[in-house]
């Protein structure tokens, strides 16, 4: 599976984006996806995670309430709309996908990750 990370770019306080995660395999369409986000010398922490039919969501404290993951299986792919961006959302966004179908904030539950996409917000 090859993921493709796109939708990310510069843009100010309060602002939003949305990142998009394209698949290259059908199957990846059965599978939970999550998407994960690395600072500058900071650790990749969890962002939010969708479940194979989109039917179970999670999302990291620090976005929750700004945030929204969504799928499209048809296409492939899966969407995360962030809004009222901040500062510290400053980073590389990757996508990953799991080989289960449920939704999981831990990194060792993915097994297929894209090269991400940057995010970064100016104050």
């Amino acid at each position: 599976v090859q993921l493709q990370a796109s939708g990310g770019g510069l843009v100010q306080t309060g602002g939003f984006l949305r990142l998009s995660c394209a698949a290259s395999k059908r199957t990846s369409s059965n599978n939970a996806v999550g998407w994960f986000r690395q600072a500058l010398g900071k650790e990749r922490e969890f962002v939010a995670t969708i479940s194979w039919n989109g039917g179970a969501t999670s999302y990291a404290e620090s976005v929750k309430g700004r945030s929204t993951i969504s799928r499209d299986r048809a296409k492939n792919t899966v969407y995360l709309q962030m809004n009222s961006l901040k500062p510290e959302d400053t980073a590389v966004y990757h996508c990953a996908v799991s080989q289960y179908a449920s939704a999981s904030s831990q990194v060792g539950h993915y097994q297929y990750w894209g090269q991400g996409t940057k995010v970064t917000v100016s104050s």
